[in-house]
């Protein structure tokens, strides 16, 4: 009979004792079931993967007995002999408590309470210890205590709850309000199973900001413990495991509940860290409801001490210099809630991210909302956009003093996270404050929801919007993004819209991009004039003066920016030339004599500039005329406001060629029906009404079932389902051949606001020249479409002159020189339709009561 001493660390009805051991690692476990009695089973949870298995629940008086045992033992010395050891291994004994068998007897404890029965068959007369159990199960029976007591012991059987049905909800429903809960089994050295109490409810929880190293299970069912697994396992089991501790459940995302466990000697996940078992990780560090700070200065000390998981550890700062560890910067942009850009004094653009903090982002169900919307994470995040201005109005264009903590090394993408790249993660201070995130993202009030409009490329949305932006006159903005040195996104606060906006006056290098026909080589300065733009305006609060708008839903206008304003600026700067447009503001002297004196130093894009004789200019302003360059063009669609769509005739046998080879390709590899998701903006094949497939450009999705198409190639419209639409082969893209029909309205006339008189037109026009090929002139150009007048194919008539002269239309008069003898030309047909009361003239000159009351101009 061997007799030891032991301390022990786990109980259930059997005792598992730990032998004391000084080598390295945890010390090996040794199992002891006591001799001669029997408790009652605890529950256990079926199988996985076996349905017709049941849970079993617990035998009565099983949970007290255990719970009788693990009050009095664990974490006690005890000394232990084995009388019997099976051929199966499994050691029968005596367990005592204290450092020899004069202690108390555990196994006559638990008859004596009534919490386990002697099992007589095997009891020997002579044995004085088999004896003495059997008298103490008599008394216990006559004392009726415990499995003895009346009423069959129903009440001890636990109501265990193995699953949660929504976690998320029973985690908030608990406000982060201590529990009472009992430590039933440790994984790894950060995650543990707990049985909450008093409801008996068995969670895996995760210690929120840590990771411990962990056990990998390989293919053949084994496990392999990557460094230090083991000991940080049996670190947190020999303080926690069947402990009584309190736990507060933080947070629950993607079904993992995260929480901190408070025992009386002190937090398990300090204590972890501090002795290098663990690591900390920013994504469940932002829950952690301790102070994270303590957690970052426990890590520390492990690094600095280089223990355990730290033992080969080389600060990520160590191989900078000085002065790329500490550096004073300005910042240029803030990027979200975390990041920002600076300018070092080199002149450099460097992306710096706060340590220990991570920006707000959406977890659980709300990633998975509005999933036809396009997310917008500034606005769609909560608190990401209240974050982001927080810093914007404290940093933006200020001197900061930068300190590096550490360089996060690059990372690939996982199956659920994305791709990262190198990171330098530095603490901000400006006038001696750091600069860290907010409260507002742990208030307990309603989450702010941000509804803004992002109405760039709209132009329906813009045609609604110009005139209250007009009325305006300088209205308040944040640019948001810098396109090129004259283009920018702007936030309208007040109107709370997104809005693309153009500088007034002045012609900026145009920036490389992508067109129909290939990449657009950017111009000369157009890389330093964006820059420009970027330093003096990005982010920064501004006040614009819009005029106008383009055709493509674009605001044109004057930005000013602390009393500068940006188009005279870039003037100034020789990045930029004063266009004509800018004759008609009140800023045109301004800009012509900041242009002039660049001229003259020949700086930046006047560099090569050569001043022309003043008599040649003159010259030939003075014989500017009017010189017709018509082209053959096959219309093909018109609309009820006389805009039309027509085809180059010379490129019409291209478009058959790619008709053909692209119906071909379909018959062949016919689409799945509905495998397209139609987006705005996108391109797509549309099959038509007479059952063939076209090229087409989505408008607008109210729904699968109803998708707005603009067929490129032909300039109808059309709502079609998306069973209707298929995704457009590269080989068919704008990129080998451009849409085909471009929009153009008539010159030198105007259409009537009488309904019945429109109709009139537009029947008139649909009948003369709908799919027919005509002569085009382009005469001028316009706010959505060139106008150009057009000549019947065989009698080479001027169409737009003869509605004149049927009293169909009126004249709009233009006054440009070289349009003079045509205007003339149509004015003299409008008089005569007028004397002969034609159509609209029928009544006579309806336009001479206060026309521009109606509509009409002369």
């Amino acid at each position: 009979m061997t007799q030891t001493k032991q301390p022990v660390v786990f109980v259930v009805s059997v005792l598992h004792l730990l032998r004391l051991s000084r080598s390295c690692g945890p010390p090996p476990e040794r199992q002891i079931n006591l001799s001669n009695i029997r408790a009652g089973a605890l529950a256990r949870r079926a199988a996985q993967g076996q349905p017709d298995v049941k849970d079993t629940p617990d035998e009565p008086w099983a949970f007290q007995a255990r719970e009788f045992l693990r009050k009095k033992l664990i974490g006690k010395e005890v000394c232990f002999n084995v009388e019997i050891k099976t051929a199966l291994g499994r050691e029968y004994g005596m367990v005592y408590l204290g450092k020899d068998t004069t202690g108390e007897n555990i196994a006559e404890s638990l008859v004596n309470e009534g919490l386990a029965t002697v099992r007589r068959e095997g009891i020997r007369g002579n044995n004085p210890e088999q004896a003495r159990l059997c008298e103490l199960e008599d008394q216990a029976k006559a004392s009726k205590k415990g499995m003895w007591s009346e009423g069959g012991g129903t009440h001890t059987i636990r109501d265990l709850k193995y699953t949660i049905e929504n976690p998320r909800n029973f985690v908030d429903s608990l406000h982060q309000k201590p529990i009472n809960a009992i430590i039933e089994h440790v994984r790894d050295g950060s995650v543990v199973r707990a049985l909450l109490l008093p409801d008996y409810y068995l969670v895996t929880v995760m210690l929120s900001g840590i990771k411990c190293p962990t056990f990998k299970r390989e293919a053949d069912g084994t496990e392999s413990p990557e460094p230090f697994a083991a000991e940080a396992k049996f670190f947190t089991e020999s303080r926690l495991l069947q402990r009584d501790v309190q736990i507060i459940l933080e947070s629950c995302p993607n079904q993992i509940i995260l929480g901190t466990i408070l025992h009386p000697n002190g937090n398990i996940t300090e204590l972890l860290l501090k002795e290098g078992f663990a690591r900390c990780v920013d994504w469940s560090m932002a829950v952690y409801t301790q102070g994270a700070e303590k957690l970052r200065a426990a890590e520390r000390s492990a690094k600095e001490r280089k223990i355990r998981i730290w033992k080969d550890y080389v600060a990520p700062t160590a191989n900078l210099d000085q002065k790329d560890r500490q550096f004073v910067a300005k910042v240029m942009q803030v990027v979200n809630a975390d990041a920002m850009v600076v300018k070092l004094n080199s002149g450099e653009y460097k992306t710096i991210h706060l340590s220990s903090i991570r920006p707000p982002r959406n977890e659980g169900e709300e990633k998975n909302k509005d999933k036809d919307k396009r997310f917008r994470p500034l606005y769609d995040i909560p608190y990401m956009f209240e974050a982001r201005e927080f810093l914007r109005k404290k940093l933006i264009g200020k001197k900061v003093n930068v300190t590096v903590d550490y360089i996060r090394a690059a990372t690939g993408p996982g199956e659920s996270t994305p791709a990262f790249s190198e990171r330098t993660c530095a603490t901000v201070t400006i006038g001696g404050m750091a600069i860290k995130n907010g409260k507002g993202l742990h208030s307990k009030k309603e989450v702010p929801i941000h509804r803004v409009a992002d109405i760039s490329g709209e132009t329906q949305k813009a045609k609604q919007f110009l005139p209250f932006l007009q009325r305006a006159g300088r209205s308040e903005a944040v640019v948001e993004h810098v396109f090129s040195g004259s283009r920018l996104k702007l936030y309208m606060p007040k109107e709370t819209c997104l809005i693309t906006f153009l500088l007034a006056g002045i012609e900026c290098p145009r920036s490389a991009r992508n067109m129909p026909g290939g990449m657009q080589v950017a111009e000369p300065f157009s890389d330093q004039a964006m820059l420009f733009t970027k330093e003096l305006v990005l982010q920064r609060e501004v006040e614009v003066e819009v005029e106008s708008m383009d055709k493509a839903g674009n605001f044109i206008g004057w930005l000013h920016i602390e009393g500068v304003n940006l188009s005279v600026a870039l003037v100034e700067n020789a990045l930029s030339k004063v266009h004509f447009t800018a004759e008609r503001s009140p800023y045109y002297k301004t800009l012509v004599s900041a242009e002039e004196q660049c001229r003259q130093r020949k700086e930046k894009i006047w560099a090569n500039y050569e001043e022309k004789p003043v008599e040649e200019v003159v010259h030939l302003s003075e014989e500017k005329e009017r010189v017709p360059n018509y082209r053959p063009v096959f219309v093909t669609e018109i609309s009820d406001n006389l805009h039309f769509y027509a085809q180059d005739v010379e490129t019409g046998a291209q478009l058959e060629t790619l008709m053909e080879t692209m119906r071909a390709e379909i018959a062949a590899h016919p689409p799945v029906e509905g495998s397209y998701s139609a987006r705005r903006g996108d391109y797509c094949l549309a099959k038509f009404a007479d059952g063939e497939w076209y090229r087409a450009r989505v408008e607008k999705v109210e729904s699968p079932a109803k998708v707005h198409v603009f067929y490129i190639d032909y300039g109808n419209r059309e709502v079609v389902p998306s069973t209707r639409l298929a995704a457009m082969p590269p080989a068919f893209s704008t990129r080998t051949l451009p849409a085909q029909a471009t929009e153009y309205t008539f010159a030198f006339i105007q259409v009537p606001l009488d309904e019945d008189a429109r109709a009139d037109v537009v029947d008139c026009i649909v009948r003369d020249i709908q799919n027919t090929q005509c002569m085009m002139n382009i005469e001028y150009s316009g706010a959505s479409c060139p106008h150009v007048s057009i000549q019947f194919g065989d009698t080479k008539e001027d169409v737009g002159l003869g509605l004149v002269k049927e009293g169909l239309v009126m004249v709009d008069v233009r006054k440009e020189k070289h349009l003079q003898k045509i205007v003339t030309e149509y004015l003299n047909s409008q008089e005569s339709a007028k004397s002969a009361r034609l159509n609209i003239w029928r009544y006579g000159d309806f336009r001479a009561d206060d026309a521009d009351e109606f509509g009409y101009r002369r």
